[in-house]
């Protein structure tokens, strides 16, 4: 099965990304042999600075290839109907996202967050599973790994359950398996009063708009009962003052 890998960076974690292991970790954890691997690469200051160092990552099998979404962004938006004022403060969080959606040729797209990676203890069949129970139940869009190892979160917010997944509503843009088809159409315009709980600060963000449409239509997510993502936050501080201690390290948090 055809699945695309693809991640983002911006201007304060692209180091993190393209000087340590992360991002090959991540990719290895996924025991997958992807069609592509894609980096998005999006505000930044110095853009021959991150292309250079994403490059040596395409040399070394890392990646496949880069978009840089702001030569792209206008065309993504009119394609989807959406423009940055619709999005507010969400297009900032949200733009890569939406043009990872609009150029990704395969029938699956798996999305990780610069900050999200894999628990090392996740089964290796993970992706396998979750591309299976994608092929098999149309009114699930969303498979994602259980957040935090916290799983009696996600059996909590869950409708039902089978041996492998917990089902229910909700959407994280930390990480995300879909089927490409599914949201490569015009379905950010709607609106689900329980989708507000999203943060403030995002404004209307890619993972609040999906949110209200997976909602209004009955749509359900499956997480995994048996492997776990883990995602922090990478703070200011940590970066300015601690990032040449990361470099070339496996295991940095």
């Amino acid at each position: 099965m055809s699945v695309t890998f693809e991640t983002k960076v911006w201007e304060k974690d692209w180091k993190l990304l393209l000087k340590t292991s992360r991002l090959e970790e991540t990719i290895n954890l996924c025991n997958f042999n992807f069609y592509t691997k894609c980096l998005y690469i999006n505000n930044v200051k110095n853009l021959s600075l991150v292309e250079k160092a994403a490059n040596i990552m395409i040399e070394n099998n890392i990646i496949d290839k880069t978009i840089i979404v702001d030569d792209v962004s206008k065309n993504v938006l009119d394609f989807f109907n959406l423009s940055k004022k619709s999005l507010g403060k969400g297009y900032y969080y949200s733009i890569a996202e939406l043009v990872s959606i609009y150029f990704t040729e395969t029938k699956y797209l798996l999305h990780f967050s610069s900050d999200t990676t894999i628990t090392a203890d996740v089964p290796k069949n993970w992706l396998t599973t979750g591309i299976n129970v994608l092929e098999n139940n149309h009114n699930v869009k969303v498979f994602n790994l259980t957040w935090n190892n916290d799983y009696s979160a996600a059996k909590k917010e869950s409708e039902y359950e089978d041996t492998e997944c917990y089902y229910g509503y909700g959407f994280s843009d930390q990480m995300y398996l879909i089927r490409t088809a599914d949201f490569r159409q015009p379905i950010y315009n709607y609106y689900h009063k329980a989708s507000d709980r999203y943060p403030n600060h995002g404004g209307e963000s890619f993972e609040k708009k999906v949110d209200s449409w997976m909602r209004k239509n009955s749509f359900f997510r499956a997480t995994y009962k048996h492997g776990s993502y883990s995602h922090k936050n990478f703070s200011k501080n940590k970066f300015l003052i601690n990032i040449s201690s990361y470099l070339n390290k496996p295991n940095f948090f």
